[in-house]
């Protein structure tokens, strides 16, 4: 977790500097002084030579670097050339080189490595205005992207060809606002016309390859962010103490994927398109949020083992989380939800299983939506006590409640809806060798009937199989208005007892 922190935070503010960008009166000084307070203040060590002629500061061999402290490797990027321009309006211009290298230098299973990478750029153009407390980065560039040249390390010399990679924005736009006081508060704003990337590697020993070529097209993002001035990445409790937050959104319109290479002497494919989608994130000392959506998402698979393609598709995918992280004495709200709407696949792949069409092929859909509270029984900050807790054996966090808003399972012909809400009892553990829960689940199922009939004429399902689970389906449901239709109320009573529509059934 504390590498995941340095390196994120890390990239991102190293990044932010180089492509982004607050109003009142700014000299060169004062954005070559913020440069070097806001780099140190999370982890980087800043080098330049600073000279001055008229309204241009030209720092010569700005170099940013930063220490991997666990893993005996180092980030480090140099810009030959950097230039703020005073433009006699309180606005400050900055001129970045068109390219410059990036290294990334480290261990893997004691065998040391140098990754070589290449920052380039056309027409960027970025300018800064406001004051020293409160800084405004407007910016654009035609291009910017990172390709890696090389990989150096080992005995044995890495071929050229063993790992190539990169990715480009195109028609970037944006705006970067820092105010500075007790705290750094960062509100961005990014949009692209698109977001290129494309990797590559071939093992020259198996000769297996691979090559990932794909594109997101009509990005925009935005985000909130603040840092607390002089806190220590290698210690993310103390950073979150801080007040270290976080918020973001990132959306796209459209974006595809092209994957093809060779696995064990088997050439394979694979093709991925969506029609947009969006990630919207937060995190604080006090909890991690998720909203996840991708809409029309289309996959099409082949391999040498199959002489037929894969496809799949779905008309909506979705996610959702946001879950406490600090360790406490009391309960916390929680949330949880996924959705696969619509899904379908190719009639080749239904046949494999179902050759005569006895099946009903309607899209399927899964849903499920619930809410809750939950205690977190330790400090993820805290890798000792991650270790500690991993080693026992136990549970990271106790369910105090859970509220099941929806549940929808719509596939082949059945469909089954239901809701529920439950409180859990922690104390008590032996009943069930898990925490007695107390409440009521109403269940919903339709054509069930219907589909095992079909399932006993495809041989997929015995005569007592069916009569087992028909027999089951009694003594927990009773039937609906409609045809094929069985209702359920199960309930938890506090006394351990468990009712099936009033009838106890334990």
């Amino acid at each position: 977790m504390s590498v995941f922190i340095r390196r994120s935070c890390g990239a991102v503010l190293a990044y932010a500097v180089a492509t982004q960008g607050a109003y009142a009166d700014l000299t060169a000084n004062d954005v070559w002084n913020d440069w070097q307070e806001y780099f140190r203040s999370v982890g980087y060590t800043v080098e330049g030579e600073p000279s001055s002629s008229g309204d241009v500061m030209t720092i010569n061999d700005m170099t940013l670097s930063m220490d991997f402290p666990e893993e005996d490797g180092q980030f480090q990027m140099t810009m030959p050339e950097v230039t703020l321009t005073e433009n006699g309006d309180g606005t400050v211009n900055v001129g970045f080189p068109g390219s410059f290298p990036m290294v990334i230098s480290g261990g893997v299973e004691d065998e040391q490595f140098t990754a070589n990478l290449t920052y380039s750029q056309t027409d960027l153009e970025m300018v800064v205005s406001g004051d020293p407390s409160d800084m405004t980065y407007d910016y654009s560039a035609a291009t910017l992207g990172i390709v890696l040249d090389s990989i150096e390390g080992g005995d044995d010399p890495i071929p050229e060809d063993a790992l190539e990679g990169g990715i480009e924005f195109t028609g970037m736009a944006g705006t970067s606002r820092m105010l500075i006081g007790e705290n750094r508060e960062i509100t961005q704003t990014l949009d692209a016309a698109q977001m290129a990337y494309k990797f590559s590697f071939k093992d020259p020993e198996t000769g297996e390859s691979g090559l990932i070529d794909g594109a997101l097209n009509d990005l925009t993002s935005s985000g909130d962010s603040v840092l607390p001035t002089g806190f220590d990445l290698a210690d993310p409790q103390a950073l979150y103490d801080a007040g270290f937050a976080f918020s973001g959104m990132i959306a796209y319109g459209s974006g595809k994927t092209d994957i093809s290479g060779v696995s064990e002497g088997e050439q394979f494919t694979m093709a991925s398109s969506s029609q947009g989608g969006r990630l919207e994130a937060s995190v604080d000392g006090e909890r991690v949020a998720y909203d996840l959506e991708q809409n029309d998402a289309k996959l099409a698979v082949t391999t040498g083992d199959l002489p037929f393609p894969i496809e799949i598709a779905m008309a909506k995918a979705g996610l959702n989380l946001d879950i406490p992280v600090q360790e406490s004495e009391e309960a916390a709200p929680f949330a949880f939800g996924l959705n696969l709407t619509d899904f379908t696949m190719s009639d080749v792949l239904w046949s494999i299983f179902d050759p005569a069409g006895n099946l009903p092929r309607d899209p399927a859909t899964i849903a499920l939506d619930t809410t809750g509270t939950a205690k977190v029984l330790l400090n993820i900050f805290d890798p000792e006590q991650a270790a500690a807790l991993e080693e026992e054996g136990e549970v990271p966090a106790e369910l105090h409640s859970l509220k099941i808003n929806e549940l929808l399972v719509s596939m082949v012909g059945a469909r089954l809806t239901g809701d529920g809400d439950f409180t859990l009892d922690n104390e008590n553990l032996d009943e069930f060798g898990m925490p007695i829960p107390t409440g009521v689940a109403n269940l919903q199922l339709v054509g069930a009937n219907a589909l095992i009939d079909k399932l006993i004429g495809m041989g997929l399902m015995s005569d007592n199989d069916a009569l087992g689970a028909r027999m089951m389906m009694g003594m927990m449901a009773v039937p609906g208005d409609e045809p094929d239709t069985l209702n359920s109320t199960i309930e938890f009573t506090e006394d351990g007892q468990i009712k099936a529509n009033g009838q106890r059934i334990k």
